[in-house]
């Protein structure tokens, strides 16, 4: 798909139409971005996380009536090194969550195996010991799980994890403090891999708004995941926004500005 796409850009196309869930978008990111060529969404996966995130219609009637229509926008992404990603990067125990089901997927179904999945997590309950240097500072942390997201989310339930709508711009770095076991661990998780709707209360979160950071590990290489897919990369982790870097065809913006204002 990466071939196909690269050739089109190569090739001029003012617009490219993308099928497919928060994986395929960025995969789809990485080529097209800076590019100058306009991408249009039929959001197909399973969370559509992008989609929402821009308020893209789900519905793939809908989502064709806009890709075809004259609206776009720019939007951000963030870069590690050579990857780009357009909506969260994690560390930690949700690569071992997503790791553990993707390994019996096939087997149990994408919800059961989700379930089984969260449930081996917090036994193992692993924590990383983390050195994030913001603007200069170094912190230290020893946590279980940290995240690094385009664009400010939300930090309590019931929308934790959720992009906060016409949020900050930059780099929204989270890392979840201490090990308070299950409680701490499901509401995280839940949170940026299915937005969590039943908790009644946040984790403990510790939290920064940066153009870039840097992570450093006492290892050379790390597992980490962009978008829900998960890769090896190199150490430290060079974590930098990138504005305006992506040209993408939305709704009308006047009829999104009508529907955020009225009553709920």
């Amino acid at each position: 798909m990466r071939d196909r796409i690269t050739e089109k850009v190569v090739e001029g196309e003012a617009r490219i139409l993308i099928a497919g869930g928060d994986g395929t978008i960025r995969t789809a990111v990485e080529v097209i971005a800076s590019s100058g060529v306009e991408m249009a969404v039929l959001p197909s996966g399973t969370l559509n996380h992008f989609a929402k995130d821009h308020r893209l219609p789900i519905d793939l009637n809908e989502a064709a009536e806009v890709a075809g229509g004259p609206f776009v926008i720019t939007t951000d992404v963030g870069r590690v090194g050579k990857s780009l990603f357009h909506g969260t990067s994690s560390i930690g125990a949700y690569v071992v969550f997503m790791r553990t089901r993707e390994k019996i997927e096939k087997y149990l179904g994408y919800k059961l195996s989700s379930f089984v999945a969260l449930i081996w997590t917090i036994i193992r309950m692993p924590t990383i010991a983390v050195e994030l240097e913001v603007e200069g500072e170094k912190k230290v942390f020893r946590t279980p799980l940290l995240f690094v997201a385009v664009g400010e989310r939300e930090l309590k339930v019931p929308t934790l994890g959720g992009r906060v709508p016409n949020g900050k711009r930059g780099l929204h770095v989270m890392a979840v403090r201490g090990r308070r076991k299950a409680r701490l661990l499901v509401v995280a998780l839940d949170a940026f891999s299915n937005g969590v709707r039943e908790a009644s209360k946040s984790p403990e979160l510790d939290s920064f708004m940066v153009e870039r950071c840097s992570i450093s590990m006492r290892r050379k290489r790390v597992r980490i995941s962009f978008d829900g897919e998960a890769q090896t990369v190199d150490l430290p982790l060079e974590y930098e926004f990138e504005k305006d870097t992506l040209k993408l065809v939305v709704p009308d913006p006047a009829l999104a500005d009508k529907e955020s204002d009225a009553p709920r």
